[in-house]
């Protein structure tokens, strides 16, 4: 006989939180403080918010890419290598709380200064880092400042308190990208945003974040951990440089949603709007069982010979080796005689 499924019961952590603005190893030390504070109450998985270490560009929303272009300068040296010290940083904690994290960074790519990641890191609760998921696709105004990922990152972690995985802000209404998780069996997703108080006037980002989280749950009967970023007033001291009358549009309410929703598409206790704080609710993997009874969309309510989702696991590389035999000599010119 088959074992049983292993489908614990725990305490998520969500924080909404603001990172220490474009200071990368401050603010992972403040997610170092943040993880012993949630695991003393109890949680076994923080979620941080998108690119906590160490800030949003929101320069690209408020003035012209000429402009912006000295804070893109900025943003560069202010973002990490995966891994790298500040990394150490946060992965040193979550092995000492006992605690798997997934956090949010601008990741600088190796081997270029011109290329930056918005990439979501996934630490085991012993400290090691199981992965780390690149943006497929920046947003919007988010394109002069992020290069996109690949399918290599679209990946779902076995982990002690299930199958983990993860998508960053607006990814998470790409309908194939979620799909691409589900089907590796995801139960527990963990959804990154930063609130975005200088969107359009009619849009109401915290009920935005809210329902995408809830679409992702109730279609794959799963659990979402929701963790969206604040604005402080440090970052409004920034921004207000750029754009002296930009203070009134940080300042609105109803940015920032934070928490965690259940299968059945509702929030599981009470969630955070706007106000900064860690949010914490009881998952229990169990509850996915009776709702994919009903719509099972990786499984029996679907027609597989009739829709084929193909990914392309590769990871995409600037120079590729691959239909060499060996890598080439170098060419050395010889000195005329």
């Amino acid at each position: 006989m088959g074992s049983t499924p292993r489908l614990p019961r725990f305490k998520a952590a969500a924080v909404q939180s603001a990172p220490v603005y474009l200071n990368p190893i401050a603010t992972a030390q403040k997610a170092r403080a943040l993880i012993r504070e949630a695991a003393r109450n109890g949680a076994r998985i923080v979620a941080f918010p998108e690119v906590f270490i160490a800030g949003y560009p929101y320069w690209n929303w408020i003035t012209d890419p000429i402009t912006g272009s000295s804070w893109f300068e900025r943003l560069v040296k202010a973002s990490v290598l995966v891994p790298g010290p500040e990394i150490d940083v946060v992965c040193r904690a979550a092995r000492a709380a006992g605690v798997y994290v997934v956090i949010g960074v601008n990741e600088r790519s190796p081997v270029s200064l011109g290329a930056i990641y918005n990439t979501l890191v996934f630490i085991g609760s012993d400290g090691s880092v199981l992965g780390k998921h690149r943006k497929l696709v920046p947003t919007w105004a988010e394109k002069l400042t992020w290069t996109g990922g690949d399918g290599s990152s679209l990946r779902v972690y076995q982990t002690e308190i299930g199958p983990l995985g993860g998508l960053a802000c607006g990814e998470n209404t790409n309908t194939l990208a979620r799909f691409a998780l589900l089907a590796q069996g995801e139960l527990l997703h963990v959804a990154s945003y930063i609130a975005l108080p200088v969107a359009p006037a009619d849009y109401d980002m915290a009920e935005a974040i809210r329902l995408r989280a809830a679409s992702h749950s109730f279609e794959g009967k799963l659990f979402t951990i929701v963790s969206c970023s604040t604005v402080s007033g440090e970052i409004m001291d920034a921004m207000a440089t750029l754009a002296p009358n930009v203070r009134a549009r940080f300042e609105r309410k109803s940015s920032a949603f934070s928490g965690v929703i259940g299968p059945d598409g509702r929030v599981v206790g009470n969630p955070l709007i706007d106000e900064e704080g860690i949010v914490y609710a009881e998952v229990d993997l169990g509850k996915c069982i009776a709702p994919k009874q009903m719509h099972d969309i990786v499984g029996h309510y679907n027609r597989f010979d009739v829709f084929r989702l193909t990914v392309n696991p590769r990871a995409t590389v600037a120079l590729d080796w691959s239909q060499q035999d060996s890598e080439p000599e170098p060419c050395i010119k010889k000195p005329r005689k």
